[in-house]
């Protein structure tokens, strides 16, 4: 008998000899051991107030107990779940993912939306290597795939210090590959990936369209799958939707499980905001809950968002929380999408990142192939995202004129229509530019 568990079912046994079972359900009955370590024992209760009442009317009784299990003298300490959770933050290596320990799965909220790719991602933590390889989450943007992904890594870190985690997003992926070249790095870049006992890509959508970093993409996968070494992917969408990756990474990537998340469903949205309430040491009366659950719909970093500033209002302003205060609090938040544009320069931005051209370049008169097309790209972009006149768009082009950019929109929408890979590629530049107005 060494499993916490065990022991506290023994201990117990031993106290109801002594104590009614009034007593034991009242103080006990959501108490749960958490270790043995050496000649400590460690109880979790989740509250304050049994803490206290345990610490200072039973401990003697739980002492009596180990004394008659194990014939030996030892110590009981008693947390509740702030404390445990400080220990853990204090634990955990603080140069390994840092600004993510709170991505663990015991903060991730499950409801019938999420509950098949949360269960997935459970038992890959617990058996790397050996069950659902690859993961591969997907889903819409703010449903907790980063948040799955972290807390696979912090559950393995915990349980095997030992193991290498690599964690990267796809973009950064592929910025890594680039200046390797460039510094003819590509060995130190392959060792980095290429030997992780666990491998997590957010994002893995990045990765389609690029020639260069498909290929290594392919080789990193089989190095690592051929090892048994535990593959994780995210992504906005499942493998046959990514019309312009290669057609044998999309097939790796279907060889382990595919697991979608979708929109929490009202009852999961009305947990989301208790939990994250609570946690925050606040708790919203039902109306408020509903409101929010009811008005935010579709994205959990947005719902976690309004709890946020729920209580910054609350602190700023000492008002009490009320539907009307929430109203006031939040209401930004309940704008349509359409009420929030990007700048000229934000997409501009994301298509020379997207194509690895410089913003001068993009705005000059440059007329490689791979330079046009991009130019074309950002017009169009510009023109569906923004207010800007024709003539408006022409100035952030180096003053091209009214045909000029005429001419580039009519082309971008033809090809949009006629080619899947270019469709692809306005999909994913517009879903980076949206990313940056995420909450």
């Amino acid at each position: 008998m060494n499993i916490p568990e065990d022991i506290w079912n023994k201990i117990l046994s031993l106290m109801e000899k002594e104590m009614t079972s009034t007593t034991i359900n009242t103080w006990f009955d959501d108490a749960k051991a958490l270790s043995l370590d050496g000649d400590c024992f460690t109880l979790y209760t989740p509250t304050e107030f049994k803490r206290d009442i345990i610490v200072s009317r039973y401990l003697p009784a739980i002492q009596a107990a180990l004394r008659e299990l194990f014939s030996a003298e030892f110590q009981v300490e008693v947390l509740t779940q702030g404390e445990v959770d400080r220990r853990q933050t204090r634990s955990r290596d603080e140069s390994f993912l840092p600004g993510t320990e709170e991505y663990t799965f015991d903060r991730f909220v499950v409801g019938s939306s999420n509950k098949f790719a949360h269960a997935a991602a459970v038992a890959v933590a617990e058996n790397p290597g050996k069950s659902y390889n690859p993961l591969y989450i997907y889903g819409e943007s703010g449903l907790g795939k980063t948040h799955l992904l972290y807390a696979i890594a912090h559950h393995i870190h915990d349980a095997r210090p030992d193991f290498k985690i690599v964690y990267i997003k796809g973009d950064a992926f592929t910025n890594e590959l680039i200046q390797a070249i460039r510094d003819n790095k590509n060995q130190e870049f392959r060792e980095k990936y290429r030997s992780a006992d666990v491998f997590l890509m957010d994002d893995v959508q990045f990765v389609a369209g690029r020639a260069s970093t498909q290929e290594e993409m392919f080789h990193t996968f089989n190095t690592l799958y051929e090892a048994k070494r535990q593959i994780v992917f995210t992504s906005d969408r499942p493998p046959k939707e990514m019309l312009r990756l290669d057609d044998r990474l999309k097939t790796r990537f279907e060889w382990g499980l595919l697991a979608d998340i979708q929109p929490p469903d009202y009852e999961t949205r009305v947990a989301i905001i208790k939990n994250k309430a609570i946690r925050m040491g606040m708790e919203l009366p039902d109306a408020v809950l509903q409101f929010v659950a009811e008005n935010i719909t579709s994205n959990v970093r947005q719902i976690e968002g309004t709890v946020n500033k729920i209580l910054a209002f609350q602190d700023l302003l000492g008002d009490s929380v009320d539907v009307k205060t929430v109203t006031r609090a939040v209401q930004d938040m309940f704008k349509d999408k359409s009420d929030i544009l990007p700048t000229p320069d934000l997409i501009i931005e994301e298509v020379c990142k997207f194509y690895d051209i410089e913003n001068e370049v993009l705005r000059g008169q440059g007329r490689t192939k791979d330079t046009s097309l991009a130019r074309q790209i950002a017009i169009y972009l510009i023109r569906r995202m923004t207010t800007l006149s024709l003539k408006e768009i022409g100035r952030e082009f180096d003053n091209r004129d009214h045909s000029t950019i005429l001419s580039s929109l009519t082309r971008i929408e033809k090809l949009i229509k006629e080619d899947p890979n270019i469709a692809e590629v306005v999909k994913d530049i517009t879903a980076n530019i949206n990313a940056h107005f995420e909450s």
